[in-house]
């Protein structure tokens, strides 16, 4: 399947992924999503923040090695030197778009959470173990079951697997988990729009992934230091 997709193969009538990368993002969940989920409840996940969040928090000694200049954000260079060290074989163009579609500020600087995303999603864009396993070698041992927790939600979300969630998939959701709970359509709404900032009505993995950092806390990362300097 090439990153490009017809109109005959969009995931929803009259949808079609903005960018190639979404393209691709949304192609590789759809790959994923033909082998279903582990997860059974939204709860069983919200049970797991504390875990996720320490696991995902380890990353920020990966995050200032590669921050060379120490200003908290890594831009393009730094973060293809970061690729190089890694050993993630992605060429430069997949790259750049990686870092476009992270760098939700268009301030061409990653900051920790855009850069934990953006490694989430390479773990679900590389099908390559050996490039999986360079990233355990630098500490990050944990990270990929990390990873494929966050991947695993989202495929117990998107119900119709065309790799988006829908607002009705949320409330599908949540509904399951809190069976009986007039509040229960509420949260499912609060979440959905949580995730869905482009407020397009569609939320595709990386905009699950930025609301699932702040979910857990790893925005409040930098506030704390920044409160602190």
């Amino acid at each position: 399947m090439g990153a490009t997709m017809g109109k005959g193969d969009s995931p929803k009538k009259g949808w079609m992924p903005e960018t190639k990368m979404e393209a691709k993002m949304v192609e590789a969940m759809q790959r994923r999503e033909s082998h279903g989920s582990s997860v059974k409840s939204f709860n069983t996940i919200i049970l797991k923040f504390p875990k996720i969040d320490e696991s995902l928090r380890k990353c920020k000694a990966i995050f200032e090695q590669f921050d060379e200049d120490s200003n908290d954000t890594i831009d393009p260079e730094e973060l293809k030197k970061c690729f190089s060290k890694l050993e993630i074989s992605f060429t430069e163009e997949e790259i750049d778009d990686l870092f476009e579609a992270c760098d939700i500020n268009d301030d061409m600087g990653m900051k920790f959470n855009e850069f934990i995303v953006l490694l989430c999603l390479v773990y679900l864009l590389k099908d390559d173990p050996a490039a999986l396993h360079a990233k355990s070698r630098i500490g990050m041992p944990n990270l990929e079951a990390t990873f494929e927790t966050l991947v695993d939600t989202f495929v117990f979300l998107d119900k119709n697997k065309d790799g988006y969630v829908s607002k009705n998939e949320m409330v599908q959701a949540i509904n399951e988990t809190t069976t009986g709970e007039r509040s229960s359509g509420r949260i499912a709404m609060k979440r959905f729009e949580e995730m869905d900032w482009d407020k397009n009505g569609m939320v595709n993995f990386k905009e699950f992934l930025f609301a699932f950092t702040r979910w857990v806390g790893i925005d409040e990362v930098e506030d704390e230091e920044n409160a602190e300097a």
